[in-house]
């Protein structure tokens, strides 16, 4: 028997780690691009205002809460792993941040393309990059005065030897459904992807060399757009998601994926990783009872109940007048159960789980299979 599981173990080796490549989690720092699903802070920060509880009650020694969430986001596991602290947000000043290992310019509500003047967040994925290119001149910069300062603010070599990641396109694709058709939704999204490409770009000629581009998830699932657009169940596919915004997110990431490969083949000198989010987020929805939830698509944090407990009125945590009555969309009892937390954001558990699926290694082009859980429980 034991020589079985050995020679099971020896197989395991032989097929997963001739493919590993180049992501390797030894990054001096990380410097993180995005829209709520990875915001640490910087819209509250940037706009002066703080989300109240329940955000942040599953995990609340996060507080001020920015994160949109009961808890942790993605990056923050993603942190977690590389050992590497919680990011702290570009225009979160007060605290005494501490940029050593990296900072988030990730926005709620960001976009690629341009932000209009309608837009809730005025952070686009342009601005984030000027942004960081202030921060990597100002650290620099104060640097030049003493060392003093090193234990504050990454060194000249971080900024090369760091990691990039990307969390953005989910409102480019969503939000477009607002006041466009699907066909319009489809034609825009080269023109997003160039946006994207020269945001990247930027970058490269800064000296960014470690790229980690995660798609878009499945935005057909979340509990607004499935109120929005999916009274019509033919509208709907199997998992009760909108099938025309999942198309919609199918299709960047089908184009994004090309990007990637094209960075691949031009950045001869960088390693760019594209991680499928999409696939992922879509495991979890299809199959949430065996993935140990019980809500896939109801809002934990909402007012309405059953079946999405979501009103566009009153977010998460607000109390309103509604129909003459004084309300409050409270969150619910067992965040752990719920794939959606407010009707937009994922919980805690969620992310917990995405994350884990992204640590395998398998998600990745590239993939990074010398992470796999179980080579290191071995």
């Amino acid at each position: 028997m034991a020589s079985n599981t050995i020679l099971q173990i020896v197989t395991l080796l032989s097929v997963f780690l001739p493919i590993a490549k180049s992501v390797q989690f030894n990054y001096p720092a990380v410097f993180n691009f995005g829209d709520s699903n990875s915001d640490t802070g910087e819209l509250a920060a940037g706009l002066g205002f703080e989300l109240s509880p329940p955000y942040g009650q599953t995990y609340p020694k996060l507080s001020p809460h920015g994160r949109a969430c009961d808890g942790r986001l993605i990056v923050d596991f993603l942190m977690d792993a590389m050992h590497l602290p919680f990011l702290n947000a570009y225009l979160d000043s007060v605290g005494m941040p501490n940029f050593r290992k990296g900072c988030n310019f990730a926005a709620a509500a960001s976009t690629i393309l341009p932000a209009s003047p309608t837009s809730l967040s005025p952070f686009s994925f342009a601005v984030q990059i000027s942004q960081f290119l202030r921060f990597k001149a100002r650290v620099l910069e104060i640097l030049a005065k003493g060392k003093k300062y090193e234990k504050y603010l990454p060194t000249e070599d971080f900024f090369g030897k760091g990691l990039y990641m990307f969390d953005i396109g989910q409102n480019d694709i969503a939000v477009a459904f607002w006041s466009k058709t699907l066909d319009q939704v489809l034609a825009s999204i080269p023109t997003i992807l160039a946006e994207f490409e020269t945001g990247i770009k930027r970058l490269y000629d800064q000296g960014a060399r470690n790229f980690w581009i995660h798609n878009t998830g499945p935005v057909g699932c979340l509990t607004q757009n499935v109120l929005k657009f999916g009274t019509d169940p033919s509208k709907l596919d199997e998992q009760g998601c909108v099938s025309g915004h999942n198309l919609a997110a199918r299709t960047f990431n089908l184009q994004l994926h090309a990007f990637t490969k094209k960075l691949q083949g031009q950045f001869t000198d960088a390693n760019v990783t594209y991680v499928d989010i999409f696939s992922i987020k879509s495991n979890l929805i299809a199959n949430y009872s065996k993935n140990g939830f019980e809500q896939p698509i109801m809002a934990c944090c909402g007012y309405g109940g059953p079946p999405l407990n979501y009103d566009f009125q009153i977010g998460c945590g607000q109390t309103k007048v509604l129909n003459g009555s004084s309300v409050t969309a409270k969150g619910c009892n067992d965040s752990g159960a719920y794939v959606s937390w407010d009707g937009i954001h994922y919980t805690e558990a969620a992310n917990h789980f995405v994350s884990s699926k992204i640590l395998t290694g398998i998600y990745a082009d590239p993939p990074f299979s010398d992470q796999m859980p179980f080579l290191l429980n071995l």
